[in-house]
């Protein structure tokens, strides 16, 4: 395996390189899809595009066998104002390669490319492999997974490339954004008139402030409620504000559903909270699942994440796991260390002939 992954690494640095060389910022991820599709179709790999979503299946793959999805995603943020680097120019030095998005989520999304290659022209798998690189990760897109579902075949369960030092990410915090409304009466300062809006929402605030959810998840902590904005209509400083209006930012452990979170503040407020979305929800993949035990065996360490993914949009278990740190993600002068990326490979491979053989077994 050595030598065939040695290969798989090198031309995973080079792919490497050319994606930071592209701006891919999401929703502007057109060129980098174009790279990819074009790395297959040199390898003469049948490849599949929708929208700035690219994947591929195993040579033989077959419709009666489960589907083992590698997925990750080919966009960035935009690069941080400190960077003293250029952010496109794929420099490699002292063992790292720097770039935007050579560590979230470039250095996963080539490892896991290199995994797919590793296993396509093998028969008899007893999972069918599929290779899905996504856009619009970054800003929770409509048109990255999501709208790529759709078009794939049945998907059994999944690895998702992100950098957690190759540990198992096993939990996901959920995000719930709540726009409040405070509802109060129009008056006039001077004459204690009306209904004052802001202090309803005071109250509610301070209310948002100290309640707990009895539930405490061991992987991911209590949930976590912060109040991030609160205006008022009127700017005018002798009229009694009639609504005030504040931002909520929820974060969900596995423990709760939405409908629960909601349900709950709702009985405890007077204002009025509306959700932004209900998409990115909490997530968990269980200890005893193949995949965490095929990784419990290798030595990896499972934790709960504080940050969301796509995972959160994948109606099946999922694993986040990849190369690279976390901490690196959306920092200036990003970079992804070349040995990350191999061993990456390495560990990707022998997690996946684990979790085969106990299919098998």
């Amino acid at each position: 395996m050595q030598s065939t992954t040695t290969i798989l690494f090198q031309e995973a640095i080079d792919l490497l390189k050319a994606l930071i060389s592209q701006p891919s910022f999401s929703r502007e991820e057109d060129r980098t899809a174009t790279i990819i599709e074009q790395f297959f179709q040199k390898k003469q790999i049948p490849v599949n595009r929708f929208l700035n979503n690219v994947w591929v299946v195993n040579q033989y793959f077959d419709p009666v066998k489960p589907v083992l999805l590698l997925n990750s995603h080919h966009d960035t943020v935009k690069p941080n104002p400190a960077y003293t680097l250029d952010p496109f120019a794929a420099i490699e030095k002292e063992g790292k390669l720097f770039g935007l998005g050579s560590n979230d989520a470039g250095g996963a999304l080539v490892a896991l490319l290199a995994v797919f290659l590793y296993y396509y022209e093998q028969q008899d798998l007893p999972y069918n492999i599929l290779f899905a690189a996504t856009a619009e990760e970054e800003i929770s897109g409509k048109n990255g997974i999501e709208a790529l579902l759709p078009h794939l075949p049945n998907i059994t369960c999944g690895i998702v490339g992100e950098p957690t030092q190759m540990q198992m990410a096993i939990a996901e915090r959920g995000l719930l954004v709540l726009d409040v409304t405070a509802q109060g009466k129009p008056g006039h300062a001077a004459r204690n008139e009306g209904e004052n809006a802001l202090y309803k929402a005071i109250k509610d605030i301070e209310w948002f402030s100290q309640y707990q959810f009895e539930k405490v998840s061991d992987l991911l902590g209590p949930v976590k409620m912060s109040v991030t904005v609160i205006e008022t209509e009127n700017k005018a400083h002798n009229v009694v504000p009639a609504i005030c209006k504040f931002v909520v930012d929820v974060r969900v452990n596995e423990l709760y559903s939405f409908e629960e979170i909601l349900t709950t503040i709702q009985k405890n407020i007077q204002s009025t909270a509306v959700p932004r979305s209900l998409r990115i929800k909490s997530t968990a993949i269980p200890q005893d699942h193949p995949l965490v035990v095929a990784g419990t065996k290798l030595g990896r360490s499972s934790y709960g994440s504080p940050t969301t993914s796509d995972k959160a949009l994948m109606p099946f278990l999922t694993l986040k796991m990849g190369p690279g740190d976390s901490a690196r993600s959306h920092s200036a002068d990003e970079f992804i260390y070349l040995t990350e990326i191999k061993e990456g490979i390495d560990l990707y491979i022998a997690l996946i002939d684990q979790f085969m053989q106990n299919q098998t077994s």
